[in-house]
């Protein structure tokens, strides 16, 4: 699987007002049409899952740069806005209730636009990894609360997604894209980014994880009570975990799960999962039963997993004054450029409201 890049946003509450969504709306749907007939629905998917542009995207319909609400309410904007009738692209999903409600409404949409049910099938089971994957497989304190999902009439898709961190009140969002799909368990991604990167955030799709995934299925292969008492084992009084590490900060990062299922490692063993995927995918396994599984097989049988976490720098804080690191001109003024050239076509008042904020925009990153 092909991941665009992540985002971490600071948590802003509260509502957009009705008048801003409204006309959030009206400009989305002209911006979208005006891309899609310049370059097809297919590069709307590209751009919508390269953070850098979705963020510019949400500014320029009327958001704070640096808001989580902006990913919620583009998205959401986003989902009214859009139909296969006038776009050939719709979207499933949201926020809490209606992101449960992801794959009946894949369902609904591709049947509606003629798309096959293998097809169908396929996206809901692509829903359902990318939010597994980044919800347990990458463990930094993250708890998808948004999942979004973008089809088109060709049966092409992405998937912008929102995890909640309680302990520093930040969101940080994840892009996927379907294009360069191979598997959804190693370096899924292309770029990620956000301002809170985690001292020790287990990492089990991080290509140096690849021995510790197939010892996690080597282990939920093995008898269920061998599993059970590995696990038991490290989390006794008696095991000395410093003895597994140098440093006292990164104790932590290897502490076993308080809560644990133990029928699921009965349900594993049972379905005999052939690779880490079909592991990672089978009801009832989150981010309790890949924890164990991972510190088993790296502290009794010596495969590390990963434990750096995937974001490696900011995008939403800090760069007009060059921390942590200085704002990627080039980056953003292709966005801007590209964004003007759409908004050309807009004959509306939107347009002079549009292009007033890219300009403000563009001159602070200018004198950067």
């Amino acid at each position: 699987m092909h991941r665009t890049g992540i985002a971490v946003l600071p948590l802003h509450y509260g509502q957009a007002p009705q008048w801003l969504v409204q006309r959030m709306k009206s400009l989305a749907d002209e911006m979208v049409m005006l891309m899609i007939e310049d370059k097809g629905q297919e590069n709307f998917l590209r751009r919508i899952s390269d953070p850098y542009w979705f963020q510019a995207f949400g500014c320029v319909l009327g958001f704070d740069w640096h808001s989580s609400g902006l990913t919620t309410v583009v998205s959401g904007v986003l989902k009214e806005a859009l139909s296969m009738d006038r776009h050939g692209l719709a979207l499933a999903g949201g926020k809490g209730r209606s992101g449960k409600a992801t794959p009946q409404e894949i369902e609904k949409i591709c049947s509606a636009a003629g798309i096959s049910s293998w097809l169908q099938n396929y996206m809901k089971y692509a829903s359902k990894m990318c939010a597994k994957v980044d919800n347990s497989a990458i463990q930094a304190g993250y708890n998808i609360y948004h999942h979004t999902f973008f089809i088109t009439e060709k049966g092409r898709w992405a998937v912008v997604q929102q995890g909640l961190s309680n302990s520093d009140r930040t969101a940080r969002r994840y892009h996927w894209l379907d294009e360069k799909v191979t598997n959804f368990v190693e370096e899924p991604h292309n770029g990620m980014v956000g301002d809170v990167v985690r001292d020790s955030a287990l990492n089990m799709v991080a290509k140096e994880s690849d021995e510790n995934r197939k010892t996690c299925v080597d282990i939920a292969k093995d008898r269920p009570e061998n599993t059970i008492s590995s696990i038991k084992k490290l989390s006794g009084a008696g095991f000395g975990l410093d003895r597994w590490v140098f440093g006292m900060n990164r104790i932590d990062a290897f502490s076993m799960p308080h809560k644990l299922n133990w029928e699921i490692f009965k349900q594993l063993y049972e379905t005999q999962p052939r690779n880490y995927e079909e592991l990672l995918a089978f009801k009832g396994v989150g981010p309790s039963t890949v924890r164990a599984l991972a510190l088993v097989a790296q502290l009794i049988y010596g495969k590390p997993a990963s434990w750096r976490d995937p974001v490696k720098f900011t995008f939403a804080h800090g760069g007009k004054d060059g921390v942590p690191y200085p704002v990627d001109k080039r980056v953003m003024d292709e966005t801007i450029s590209y964004l003007k050239e759409v908004i050309e076509g807009v004959d509306s008042k939107g347009k002079k409201d549009a292009l007033f904020r890219l300009n403000m925009l563009q001159s602070n990153w200018i004198n950067s």
